[in-house]
């Protein structure tokens, strides 16, 4: 396998019902991981990018969270909605979706 122009982990991290840190499981990750996996089979980006589900990587409350490498952009609140949007112009023009980064005091 070619080295990937990007590398994109998904929080898939879930936690007992009432836990203190929440968790993205029950803020919808596995909506957005398999929209995600949606996405790359009909656009064919197996090829130029590298997708990976990941436990916990870190603010549980602003869940679902998403990070993109090389560039180390943390995306928060990330919906399903949200994943053509990030594809579009984040994978593919590089244009990080400033709406959807993570506050600077967490990331």
């Amino acid at each position: 396998m070619p080295k990937p122009k990007k590398h994109i982990l998904v929080c898939v991290q879930g936690r007992p019902a009432g836990h203190p840190r929440g968790s993205c499981q029950e803020k919808g990750c596995g909506e957005v991981y398999n929209t995600f996996l949606d996405e790359f089979q009909k656009r064919n980006l197996w090829a130029d990018f590298l997708l990976t589900n990941t436990g916990c990587i870190g603010p549980c409350s602003l869940g679902a969270n998403v990070l993109v490498y090389p560039e180390g952009v943390m995306y928060s609140k990330v919906t399903a909605a949200d994943v053509a949007t990030i594809i579009d112009e984040h994978l593919l023009f590089d244009q990080p979706v400033e709406r959807l980064k993570a506050p600077a005091e967490v990331w």
